[in-house]
């Protein structure tokens, strides 16, 4: 087995006791958990345990399929039994959003807005924003050179309000996936100039607080929601020469940061993740170094910052989130290679090669991980201290998206497709 470096952030971090990892649930959190409201799920996660999807399968097995008017990176979403996801076609200028019945891929409605294709990154698609959702509507935000429209529709496709964000204005193209907290629409905005953090009303679409940042440089980081004891919920943004910053979501107010990523060229791409009292955020270049780190809160009043704790800096993502299952921290690289680290003390169980590349972020079922590869084979291994391949699924097509589970079946988008596994056919 390769070698794999874990460096604590400070070198007496490792001596300071094994981390207590019972998983804080905030019921705001646990409202969703019936539903896959954001990119990864409730609070970008990426767990579930919905029982009965299978490891392995053929197209004999979906329960539906259903073509895209177009082709895109972005994941689906889930509230109910209505699927949202987004797609684009490029010759006839539309940027679309289908809403599907979940249980037969019925189309309920689709609806479609005109766009002017723009220079991007050639692993970037013209429909990569990832939407969200909740009770009353659906958030889609589709960003160009000319503006970025973030608007709010209801379940039956009607429009209720936009906010523009401006030109986006970076040559890697768009890819900002908004969340969904308390009564508020977040988005963290990073590119070439004019980056910020927003808050919107969900229900008006009305500006609560707008913060500027240096960014300067595309990340495509979602945000996530911080639940510690002794300390209020924050909102956990990072990105690649701002580090990860704790954010007051009621006031935009920035209550601590913490520089961990260096000042090389790199991008945060994958998302920061909670586990009980830690955060982990990563930030890196495909061809040059990667970090995953995790920080911890300092002191026990619940004002304090936060501090590292530890680091992974070999084999390391640079743009699929990580995942936490029980005690382990699972890194799935981009080049197929996968990492279980011990989360009580940051060191490595196992590294396998599973083969394949990967943009794809992995999902966790049942104590089992998902990963689709850019070729479109389905990865299932266990998420245990030993490494067991259960499974590999070809979808026959492309993808780069990250898998979906609700309403008891595992929804896939490929390129020009999304399908759904398990439940009743």
């Amino acid at each position: 087995m390769t070698q794999h470096t874990c460096e604590p952030g400070t070198r007496n971090a490792a001596r300071r006791g094994i981390l207590f990892l019972s998983l804080l649930v905030s019921p705001w959190c646990a409202a969703q958990s019936e539903n896959w409201p954001r990119f990864r799920g409730p609070n970008g996660s990426g767990l579930s345990e919905t029982p009965g999807i299978p490891a392995q399968w053929s197209q004999d097995d979906h329960a539906w399929s259903v073509r895209l008017p177009g082709q895109g990176h972005a994941s689906p979403v889930v509230w109910g039994q209505r699927l949202f996801v987004t797609s684009a076609d490029q010759q006839d200028g539309q940027q679309t959003l289908m809403c599907l019945d979940t249980r037969s891929g019925k189309e309920l409605w689709k609806r479609s807005w005109k766009f002017t294709p723009y220079k991007k990154h050639k692993n970037n698609s013209f429909a990569s924003n990832s939407p969200a959702v909740d009770r009353d509507h659906v958030y889609v935000l589709r960003q160009t050179r000319q503006s970025s429209p973030l608007t709010a529709l209801n379940h039956r496709g009607q429009p209720v309000w936009e906010y523009d964000l401006g030109p986006y204005l970076h040559g890697q193209g768009g890819g900002t996936s908004p969340i969904v907290y308390d009564d508020m629409v977040i988005v963290c905005n990073d590119h070439a100039a004019g980056s910020f953090l927003l808050a919107v009303d969900r229900k008006t679409g009305a500006q609560r607080w707008k913060i500027s940042r240096k960014g300067q440089r595309a990340c495509y980081a979602t945000p996530c929601v911080f639940v510690a004891a002794g300390r209020k919920p924050e909102l956990v943004f990072s990105h690649c020469f701002e580090g990860i910053t704790g954010v007051d979501p009621h006031t935009g107010r920035q209550n601590w940061m913490i520089d961990v990523f260096g000042t090389f060229k790199q991008r945060a791409v994958g998302s920061p993740i909670t586990a009980g009292n830690l955060l982990i955020a990563s930030s890196g270049a495909r061809v040059a170094e990667k970090n995953v780190v995790a920080v911890r809160p300092v002191g026990g009043d619940g004002t304090g910052g936060v501090e590292e704790v530890f680091r992974v800096t070999r084999a390391a993502p640079h743009v699929p989130t990580p995942v936490v299952y029980q005690q382990w921290l699972f890194l799935w690289a981009d080049n197929g290679v996968v990492t279980c680290v011990n989360l009580n003390d940051g060191q490595p169980l196992w590294q396998k090669r599973v083969g394949g590349n990967y943009f794809a972020s992995p999902i966790c079922i049942a104590g089992r991980l998902f990963c689709p590869d850019r070729d479109g084979n389905v990865i299932v291994i266990a998420a245990a201290a030993e490494f067991q391949s259960l499974g590999r699924t070809p979808l026959g097509e492309p993808t780069m998206a990250t898998p979906a589970v609700a309403d008891g079946r595992l929804f896939l988008r490929t390129a020009a497709h999304v399908f759904a596994v398990g439940g009743d056919r």
